[in-house]
């Protein structure tokens, strides 16, 4: 394959495109297609790699985005680091919508997708105690801290199934676990990246509090429409930061 790239992004809602000059290439990997064509393009001399995790026109769901085939196809361009932004609702008063999370822990929530590359004749059993890159999170931190955004240097990201939001009593239970915010892409696709030994970091952005908070009766359970507006008036952050870690790397 000709096509090589040195840093892969994956992009969430409302986040298609932030790459000029770019070629569109389309992958087959041993896991099937993609969720999407994968947009290549030059920034600052580096090769950037960029593929919307639920296609362009957000028409896969959460639970059945092709996690291995994306994550396979970055092996495939030889990056040599993933940049994963994603959305997330608030499990914590303290995380606030507009705030940015680097994400350290997840705890994993779904069923039934596909998660490992060790599903036959090769079985390894891999260690995910620190599933995220120690070093790319600490430049994405520092990067984030010096733009004046707010920002939370660790952060336990609880993974749903989706596409549906949390009940009260489950978003409560997550509280009860140990969950700072909540996502519905984060796993498998940051977990597939740490068994193909590819260091990847998440940037998440608080867009909502989940069902709500107990005790606060003037927060009132997420919509879709509450998550767009916010990302919508984030977006230019994250764009902006995204840039910014690719210079440092």
């Amino acid at each position: 394959m000709d096509y090589k790239a040195d840093i892969g992004v994956f992009g969430g809602s409302g986040f298609y495109q932030f790459l000029d000059n770019i070629k569109e290439i389309e992958l087959d990997t041993p896991y099937g297609k993609p969720s999407d064509k994968i947009s290549i393009g030059d920034y600052k001399g580096k090769k950037i790699a960029f593929l919307p995790r639920h296609g362009k026109k957000h028409s896969i769901p959460p639970h059945k985005i092709p996690y291995r085939a994306n994550v396979y196809a970055m092996k495939m361009l030889q990056v040599k680091h993933i940049i994963s932004p994603c959305s997330c609702g608030s499990l914590n008063p303290e995380y606030k919508p507009g705030d940015f999370v680097v994400t350290d822990q997840f705890i994993d929530r779904t069923k039934g997708r596909k998660d490992t590359f060790f599903d036959g004749l090769i079985v390894e059993h891999v260690s995910a105690a620190n599933p995220y890159d120690d070093n790319l999170r600490e430049i994405t931190y520092k990067t984030i801290k010096e733009m004046g955004i707010p920002v939370h240097e660790n952060g336990t990201v609880v993974v749903i199934n989706g596409p549906r939001f949390s009940t009260k009593a489950e978003s409560k239970w997550f509280r009860q676990m140990g969950g700072d915010i909540v996502n519905m892409t984060q796993y498998p696709e940051g977990y597939l990246a740490l068994e193909l030994k590819i260091p990847l970091v998440n940037i998440a952005l608080v867009t909502d509090y989940d069902s709500g908070l107990e005790g606060r009766e003037d927060i009132k359970p997420v919509t879709m429409e509450e998550v767009l507006e916010v990302f919508n008036k984030n977006v230019d952050n994250v764009k902006k930061v995204i840039f910014s870690i690719i210079e440092k790397l």
